[in-house]
C-alpha cells in the first residue's frame, strides 16, 4: 500500500487465511493513502460483516477517507458506528470528525462536536479553524483564535495556515497581515512556504498583485510552484498577462492548469492570437486539459459526471432536467458568462460548451432524484467557473432549495439567489 500497489496488497489481502482489527487496518488505511475512498468504506463494511471490531486507528482512516469524498451520508454513518462501538475520543479522532463534517459541508455539526470535545490539543482547535477557512466563515475562524487564546491553547504553524487561509477567502487583508506578523513577533514561528503562499493568496485575492509579487520577492526561501501559481491565478482574474508570464517563467514544470490559466488570461484581454499560441503549445508538449469531474452522492451511491457526460444510466432523464433548467434560467435573465470559454468561437458554441459542464449534470441529476426542500451536495474537483457559479445562484432562487457545492478551492452555499462566498472565491 505505502508505494501504491494497491492490487498486489488487496491480493495479499484476500489470501489471508486470518485477519485481524490490524490486517484490516492496514488495508483500509492503505485505500485511503492511494486516494481510493470508496474501496475504504467497502472494505469497513466487511470488517464489520465479518464480526471484526475496529479500534481507533480504523475510524482515523475511515473519517479521512469520509472527509476526502465528501459524502454527508457515509458520514452520519461512519459517526453512528464509532458512537455504537463505544469508540473514546482522542484528540485525532476529534479532529478527523471536525474535518469529515466540515469537508461534507456540515459546517454547524462540526461546530457542535468542536463545543462537545476536549480541546486541550492544538489539532482540533486547527481543524475547526481549517473548517471555518473553507467555508468562508474568516471571522468565526478569527473568533475561534481568540477564543484558543483564552483557553491558553499555543497555536503552532498550522493554525496560522488555517488564520491566512481564512482572511484569503474573505479578502480580509489587515487581519492578515496583522496575523502574519504576529507569528514571530508573539509565538516567535517562522514563516514557511505555505505561510507565504496564503499572504500571496490573499493578496492576489484582493487584487493586490504587486504586493503580492513584493512578497515573494522577499521571501528568505525559494517560492514553490503553489506561490507562482496562486500568482498566476490572480492574474488570470485581474486580467495581467505581463505578470501572469513572470509567473510562468518561473514554474518549472508545467501542468495543464497553468496552460489553461495563462490561455484564460489571454482570452480575458481577447489576446486571442497569444491564447492559440498556449494551446499549440500543450499539443506540442502532449498535454491536456485537466477535464472538470463531479459527482453527488444518493442513498449511499457517488454518482460522478464529466464535462459533457451521457455515460450515466438514465443519462436521457438527466439531459431533459437540464435543458428545462437552462431555458428557465434564461427566462430569469442569465446570460453565459462566454468571454471564458478559451475558443474564438461563435458565442453560440461557447454557450453549448458551457452547458455540459460537469457541476451542471450533477445538480441535475440531484434535482431529478431528490424531493422538493431537499439540499442538495455536489463535490468538483476544479475550481467553479464564473459561469456555473452565476447559473446555480439563479437556480437556487428559482427552486427555492439549497445547493452545496464543494470546489478544489472552498465551499460554496447557494440559497435565495445568494451564494455565502459573496462571489469573492
Amino acid at each position: 500500500m505505502r508505494i501504491g500497489e494497491c492490487n498486489f496488497a488487496k491480493k495479499v489481502f484476500d489470501k489471508m487465511p486470518t485477519r485481524d482489527t490490524v490486517t484490516w487496518n492496514s488495508v483500509i488505511g492503505g485505500c485511503v493513502q492511494n486516494a481510493r475512498f470508496e474501496e475504504a468504506l467497502t472494505f469497513f463494511r466487511e470488517m464489520l460483516s465479518a464480526n471484526v471490531e475496529p479500534d481507533a486507528f480504523t475510524f482515523a482512516s475511515i473519517l479521512t477517507g469520509c472527509a476526502r469524498l465528501g459524502a454527508l451520508n457515509h458520514a452520519h454513518w461512519v459517526h453512528d458506528q464509532m458512537i455504537q462501538k463505544k469508540i473514546e475520543l482522542n484528540f485525532i479522532l476529534s479532529s478527523a470528525l471536525l474535518d469529515m463534517y466540515s469537508k461534507c459541508g456540515a459546517i454547524q455539526t462540526a461546530k457542535q462536536v468542536f463545543e462537545s470535545v476536549r480541546r486541550d490539543d492544538v489539532s482540533v482547535w486547527n481543524a475547526m479553524i481549517h473548517g471555518l477557512a473553507i467555508h468562508g466563515l474568516g471571522l468565526d475562524a478569527i473568533a475561534i483564535f481568540s477564543k484558543m487564546e483564552d483557553e491558553h491553547v499555543l497555536p503552532d504553524s498550522i493554525t496560522f495556515i488555517g488564520i491566512l487561509t481564512a482572511c484569503s477567502h474573505c479578502g480580509l487583508v489587515e487581519q492578515g497581515r496583522k496575523y502574519f506578523d504576529l507569528m514571530t513577533s508573539c509565538y516567535s514561528i517562522q514563516p514557511q512556504l505555505q505561510h507565504y503562499g496564503a499572504m500571496v493568496d490573499l493578496l492576489g485575492r484582493v487584487g493586490l498583485l504587486e504586493d503580492a509579487h513584493a512578497i515573494i520577492d522577499s521571501m528568505p526561501m525559494e517560492p514553490d510552484i503553489v506561490i507562482w501559481r496562486a500568482l498566476l491565478s490572480a492574474c488570470r482574474t485581474y486580467g495581467k498577462p505581463e505578470l501572469g508570464e513572470v509567473a510562468i517563467a518561473n514554474i518549472s514544470r508545467l501542468g495543464s492548469g497553468d496552460y489553461v490559466l495563462l490561455s484564460n488570461i489571454y482570452c480575458s484581454v481577447k489576446r486571442w492570437d497569444s491564447a492559440e499560441r498556449v494551446r499549440e503549445m500543450m499539443k506540442k508538449t502532449g498535454i491536456r486539459k485537466n477535464r472538470g469531474k463531479s459527482w453527488v452522492e444518493f442513498k449511499g451511491v457517488i454518482h460522478r459526471f464529466k464535462a459533457g457526460d451521457r455515460s450515466h444510466p438514465e443519462t436521457e432523464a438527466i439531459y431533459k432536467v437540464l435543458e428545462g433548467l437552462i431555458q428557465r434560467i434564461k427566462l430569469e435573465g442569465f446570460t453565459p458568462v462566454t468571454g471564458l470559454v478559451l475558443m474564438d468561437v461563435s458565442e453560440e458554441e461557447k454557450e453549448e460548451n458551457l452547458n455540459c459542464h460537469s457541476e451542471k449534470l450533477a445538480l441535475a441529476y440531484g434535482l431529478l432524484k431528490t424531493s422538493p426542500g431537499t439540499d442538495i451536495r455536489v463535490s468538483k474537483n476544479l475550481r467553479i467557473c464564473n459561469d456555473c457559479h452565476y447559473w446555480i445562484k439563479l437556480v437556487s432562487k428559482v427552486l427555492g432549495r439549497v445547493i452545496i457545492v464543494r470546489d478544489r478551492i472552498r465551499f460554496h452555499r447557494f440559497e435565495d439567489g445568494l451564494c455565502s462566498c459573496g462571489d469573492y472565491w
